[in-house]
C-alpha cells in the first residue's frame, strides 16, 4: 500500500497531528515502509497455529497469587522513598 498526500492528510486529521510540509515526504516514505513490513507478515502461513500459540513451553510462567496480610507493607515501600512522613510520600510542591 502506498501512502499519498490525500491519505496523509486524512491521517493527520484523525490523529490530530500536524506534519510540517518539509517532513511530509519523509513521513509518507516511513509509513509506506511500515505497511510494506506488515504486508510481509501477512504472507506468513499461520493456518496451522493455535490462536494461543506461545514459544514458551507450558505457557507464560506465573507466580502463585497468595494474599498477604502484612502491616509492614506501607513502611517497606516508604523506606525506599527519598522523603516520607505519616505513611505518605513527601514531594516538592508544584502549586503555590
Amino acid at each position: 500500500m502506498q501512502i499519498d498526500h490525500t491519505l496523509l492528510a486524512k491521517l493527520e486529521k484523525l490523529s490530530h497531528l500536524r506534519i510540517a510540509d518539509d517532513k511530509k515526504e519523509e513521513v509518507m516514505g516511513q509509513l509506506s515502509e511500515i505497511l510494506g513490513y506488515i504486508d510481509n507478515l501477512n504472507e506468513l502461513d499461520t493456518d496451522g497455529l493455535s490462536p494461543t500459540f506461545s514459544t514458551l513451553d507450558g505457557g507464560t510462567p506465573l507466580r502463585e497469587d497468595i494474599p498477604r496480610n502484612s502491616s509492614t507493607v506501607a513502611s517497606d515501600i516508604l523506606s525506599h522513598a527519598p522523603d516520607a512522613a505519616d505513611d505518605f510520600f513527601i514531594v516538592p510542591a508544584i502549586i503555590e
